[in-house]
């Protein structure tokens, strides 16, 4: 039994490894030990949840006993969506680090193949995913390219008391820009607008704000949710 369990392990090892080298070399927060260390665990959950109850198989009818596998499963499903939850969040109005956790939530999945003794199932699933993970970045690319409109949330401070009217026709006059919502508040003495830009597919934003903070009335421009 235990050289059996030792392989199921190292598939997983294996396993995990490939798909997190490919996020090690993305530079994502999660990376190889993380994915290794969530297909190893998982992949000891399913060996413990197929391996580790044989002792009352004999006894089971007999007794009242109960032995049901799919909980294990069903808990590492859980406990791998709070690990992947962590890794998410919001910058500069996008979400970050989604397909990143869902890598880890696939290489859970792969450990428990690994784990429960079906290395066939768990080396299809890593292919599948390098192949997501991988070959449709080209694809990703010129979607975003061609098709997505960028959107983007910036936060402008002029100097003094001065007026917002001219930095918004500089907007307004950029070509494949739109700015579609306006806030405008004072703060410490200072007008303070948020804004939200929105481009043509291919047009690049940041051309535009450098035209804006080049402004002698505009003391700062930063990325940032939209204000109150």
């Amino acid at each position: 039994m235990l050289g059996e369990v030792a392989l199921r392990l190292l598939v997983a090892l294996a396993l995990g490894g490939v798909i997190g080298a490919e996020r090690e070399a993305s530079s994502q927060p999660a990376g190889l030990r993380t994915h290794v260390s969530v297909a190893v665990g998982a992949c000891l959950f399913g060996i413990i949840s197929t391996l580790g109850f044989l002792e009352y198989q004999a006894v089971r009818e007999t007794t009242n006993v109960q032995i049901d596998v799919t909980r294990v499963a069903s808990n590492v499903v859980v406990g791998i969506g709070f690990l992947g939850a962590g890794l998410i969040f919001r910058q500069n109005g996008h979400v970050r680090n989604l397909t990143t956790a869902a890598s880890l939530w696939v290489t859970a999945a792969i450990g428990l193949a690994a784990g429960v003794g079906n290395p066939g199932a768990a080396a299809l699933a890593t292919v599948a995913m390098l192949v997501a993970l991988i070959l449709l970045r080209p694809f990703r690319a010129l979607i975003e390219a061609r098709i997505v409109r960028p959107r983007r949330y910036v936060t402008v401070v002029l100097e003094g008391d001065g007026g917002p009217g001219a930095v918004l026709a500089d907007l307004a006059r950029a070509e494949g820009v739109e700015v579609v919502e306006r806030r405008i508040r004072k703060q410490d003495g200072r007008t303070v607008i948020h804004l939200v830009l929105r481009g043509r597919p291919g047009v690049d934003l940041d051309r535009p704000l450098v035209e804006v903070a080049q402004r002698s009335d505009v003391r700062d421009v930063t990325d940032g949710e939209a204000g109150p």
